[in-house]
């Protein structure tokens, strides 16, 4: 039997060999947004260059205050150039929230992609968790809110 190299395996080789560690060129996608028919694809360092927010609070979910980062709701619905509507917000499980553009308010909901600083693993709500800053304002603590609260988040689709 004759061995013949792939491309892959022959540039993985030229890498090693060179003392080079190979990188994939494909960053993980984390969230999709779809509106008006177009996809919008965010990897980490999209999330990251919108500008990021940290805040601490504590969660029903949680035991003590969390420090979360994260992307402004606001920041993505000035993006989209939305005024009014609904997101709707699902998980890799499928579950689906319908999040008014309205909350999407100065100091309010952020698209966390960090808690305490370490990234979120799908165990621990991640990659992606909507939290608002429940202690920062008392209309943040109800059912409404929290049902809005959605983790494992991964994409985002938007409805008038």
């Amino acid at each position: 039997m004759i061995f013949t190299p792939t491309p892959t395996l022959s540039v993985l080789a030229l890498c090693l060999g060179l003392g080079i560690a190979p990188v994939s060129a494909v960053a993980e996608t984390l969230l999709t947004v779809t509106h008006e028919g177009n996809v919008q694809t965010y990897d980490l360092d999209a999330l990251e260059d919108m500008g990021a927010v940290t805040f601490e609070t504590t969660t029903i979910w949680t035991d003590g205050p969390q420090r979360f980062t994260g992307v402004p709701l606001t920041e993505l619905v000035e993006e989209l150039n939305l005024e009014d509507g609904v997101l709707l917000a699902s998980a890799i499980n499928d579950y689906t929230v319908e999040i008014p553009v309205s909350d999407a308010v100065e100091g309010g909901p952020i698209i966390a992609y960090l808690n305490n600083g370490e990234r979120m693993s799908v165990r621990d709500k991640g990659p992606l968790w909507i939290v608002y800053p429940y202690d920062s304002d008392p209309e943040y603590r109800s059912e409404l809110i929290y049902s809005r609260s959605i983790w494992q988040l991964d994409r985002i689709e938007t409805s008038d």
